[in-house]
């Protein structure tokens, strides 16, 4: 039998997705930064090496922004609420006050955070990066990918707040045998992340979306998912629609012939999580990748790689690369309408990172430290 307790748990996480059905239903248009007096752009330090390299990456934006700085257009917060200490000590994601200074801001650069494993030293604690992004409505994660040495041009819109992470700290455990963990989507959620992609593959003119699900054995999320995207697809007949299975997806990356013919990926979360990694390696590691996590009011740009505390117990922390939060720069620069800043930028990394590379970061005194990169991206950019 079925106890109470594990029915009122499920009719709970019932209950919170269809309130969020109802919020995804009030919110208005994406904001238009254009409009704004002043843009606030919120830095989040994060844990082991993310003070020191969005530390790079607000220094490099603030260059670039010193005119819209100097006019009050622009305005950086520091917010250093979100270490795993202060979070361990509240027990909690995210502490109140800090999403409260989080929510002051229309746009967030953020480091990498811990999120505690089995036999860490924390307790368990809900990952900050999934906390913040049910808190911000963060529905698309948005990660490019390119090496133009192999013909890659990949941009993955990854839904964010749904998918098997929707409600992960909220499973079942049935006695000692039966552990149950829910996969969540919406019609509301599904459409929203496949027009983003769609639209921005028919305004780019990358002009081919491919859906990655596993429709044929997850029937009825994933396929929700997938006939969501071939219904949108219907819209932009400029847009070559195709889907793929998830498992052969993660082998046609590696496939030369096949991988240059891809543009933009929209995938469920867990799905996304896996394959952007692995797209990431291919590119030169996580370390080289930026991310950005879009929602209607809010955004935040971040490194995509974990923390490193091993580097700052070792007092290496100044050795760490800041190439993945100067990229997730780039978007936060394109994101507030700032786009030929962001080209710079972008044009800057290449240069720097595979056509002329001055330095060599290796996480060690062997290699450049992060301040040495970010100033010969400084450098380079002028150049142009």
């Amino acid at each position: 039998m079925i106890s109470e307790e594990i029915r009122s748990k499920f009719e709970r996480v019932v209950e919170s997705q269809l309130a969020r059905i109802e919020d995804m239903k009030r919110q208005g248009d994406f904001i238009d930064y254009s409009k704004l007096d002043k843009i606030i752009i919120g830095v989040c330090g994060g844990d082991g090496i993310g003070p020191m390299i969005t530390g790079m990456a607000q220094h490099a934006l603030e260059v670039l922004l010193a005119d819209k700085i100097q006019a009050g257009k622009v305005e950086f917060r520091v917010i250093d609420g979100l270490t795993i200490e202060r979070r361990a000590e509240l027990g909690c994601a995210i502490p109140p006050d800090t999403l409260e200074e989080l929510k002051a801001c229309h746009v967030i650069l953020k480091g990498p955070t811990t999120t505690p494993r089995a036999g860490d030293p924390w307790p368990n604690v809900e990952s900050a990066n999934v906390a913040m992004r049910k808190a911000l409505d963060l529905f698309a994660n948005v990660r490019p990918v390119k090496v133009p040495a192999l013909g890659i041009d990949w941009t993955f819109y990854r839904e964010n707040t749904e998918g098997g992470y929707a409600v992960g700290s909220q499973g079942v455990q049935i006695e000692d045998d039966l552990f149950l963990d829910f996969t969540v989507a919406t019609t509301q959620g599904c459409e929203r992340i496949a027009r983003l992609a769609f639209d921005y593959a028919s305004k780019t003119g990358k002009n081919r979306v491919s859906c990655v699900t596993k429709a044929n054995i997850i029937k009825t999320t994933d396929g929700k998912f997938l006939n969501t995207c071939k219904m949108i697809a219907e819209e932009y007949p400029d847009v070559v629609f195709d889907d793929w299975y998830i498992d052969i997806m993660t082998a046609k990356l590696l496939d030369d012939k096949r991988r240059r013919d891809f543009k933009v990926f929209v995938l469920p979360n867990l799905y996304g999580d896996i394959i952007t990694d692995e797209a990431a390696e291919i590119q030169g590691g996580v370390g080289t990748a930026g991310s950005a996590n879009i929602g209607k009011r809010y955004a935040m740009f971040e490194a995509i790689h974990g923390s490193a505390p091993r580097m700052v117990q070792e007092g290496r922390a100044k050795y760490a690369d800041p190439s993945s939060v100067l990229r997730a720069s780039v978007m936060l620069l394109e994101h507030i309408g700032e786009v030929e800043l962001a080209n710079k930028l972008d044009r800057a990394l290449d240069i720097c990172m595979f056509e002329k590379p001055k330095y060599v970061l290796t996480g060690r005194d062997t290699g450049a430290t992060a301040e040495d990169f970010t100033n010969y991206v400084l450098e380079t950019i002028e150049s142009l």
